[in-house]
C-alpha cells in the first residue's frame, strides 16, 4: 500500500511516497525486537515553495558594541537608557524565558548608544538588544 505525503525540509516542500513493504497488515502492541520493518520512502521533484511566514523581529548580526540575547525569551526590563554611561558587568536588561529570568550584563564600559528593544518585546537568540559605544 502506497501513501503520498508533502514534507518541508528548510523551507523547500517534497511529496514523498511511502510504501508499507512490511508482510503483515498490522504489528501487535509490543513487536518483537528487530521485527519492525522500516518504510521505504522514494523522494519526487520538490513541489513548489510556500510563502514564507513573516519574521516578527529578524535577528541582526551583532558588531563589537551589540550587546546580544543569549536566548530566546520576553524582554522583561530594560535597566539602561540611551547615553548613559555603563561599566562591565552592569546590568542591562532582564529577559524571561520559561519562567526564569535571565540578566544581560555589559561584557564592556562605555555609553549606550541605542536601545533595539522595550519590555515586552519576544526576542530570538542572538538578537541585538542594545548597543554600547
Amino acid at each position: 500500500m502506497e501513501k503520498k505525503f508533502r514534507i518541508t525540509v528548510e523551507g523547500k516542500q517534497y511529496v514523498v511516497t511511502v510504501e508499507d513493504i512490511s508482510t503483515e497488515g498490522t504489528q501487535g502492541m509490543y513487536p518483537e525486537p528487530g521485527g519492525i520493518m522500516s518504510a521505504a520512502a522514494t523522494v519526487a521533484a520538490p513541489a513548489p515553495a510556500a510563502p514564507a511566514p513573516a519574521a516578527a523581529a529578524p535577528v541582526s548580526t551583532a558588531g563589537p558594541g551589540d550587546e546580544v540575547a543569549p536566548l530566546g525569551g520576553v524582554v522583561q526590563t530594560v535597566h539602561v537608557s540611551v547615553g548613559q554611561a555603563v561599566n562591565e558587568g552592569d546590568k542591562l536588561v532582564s529577559l524571561e524565558a520559561m519562567k526564569m529570568v535571565t540578566h544581560v550584563v555589559a561584557r564592556r564600559g562605555g555609553k549606550v548608544i541605542s536601545i533595539a528593544v522595550k519590555p515586552g518585546d519576544p526576542v530570538d537568540a542572538g538578537q541585538v538588544l542594545l548597543t554600547i559605544g
